[in-house]
């Protein structure tokens, strides 16, 4: 049970040492979303994205209001890029990140990772291509968090 201490002292983090919640994060898995075609899976990403995140930003809103502490970021995390670009014929995958930008835009989310390549176990050629296109997809997207595992300890 909580007690008046307990209270207080939450009340002490909050206003004198500005106590928050870094990031709420929603993960979404996009395999299903998988096409050879480039406008299908760009379709199917953006969907999936917006219909199942709609209520991410209200919903941290009213969180934040019941517990009374602020949630600085409302964010949303997909399977890595590279998996899901692979079943393409695409050499750059920028339009993804576009993608991913606007659904970002239209939630109204903080930003959206999943622009990302797996190699801690091998190097695919979706990987490379991802890789490559990083730098051009953070120069024309607000949103979008790009990364690259390179390796982990089980790896």
């Amino acid at each position: 049970m909580i007690n008046i201490y307990e209270v207080t002292e939450t009340n002490k983090m909050v206003e004198k040492e500005n106590l928050d919640v870094r990031t709420i994060t929603l993960g979404i898995n996009l395999l299903d979303c998988a096409s050879e075609n480039l406008e299908e899976v760009n379709e199917k990403i953006y969907k999936k994205i917006t219909t199942l995140a709609k209520d991410l930003v209200k919903t941290g809103e009213e969180i934040s209001r019941e517990i009374g502490i602020p949630i600085v970021n409302k964010r949303v995390s997909v399977t890595p890029i590279s998996i899901i670009a692979g079943a393409t014929d695409e050499e750059n995958y920028v339009e993804f990140a576009k993608t991913l930008d606007k659904a970002a835009e239209e939630l109204g989310i903080d930003f959206i990772g999943g622009f990302s390549a797996l190699c801690q176990k091998g190097y695919t050629k979706g990987d490379e291509i991802l890789i490559k296109s990083i730098p051009e997809a953070l120069a024309c997207t607000n949103k979008v968090c790009a990364s690259v595992n390179v390796g982990s300890t089980r790896a």
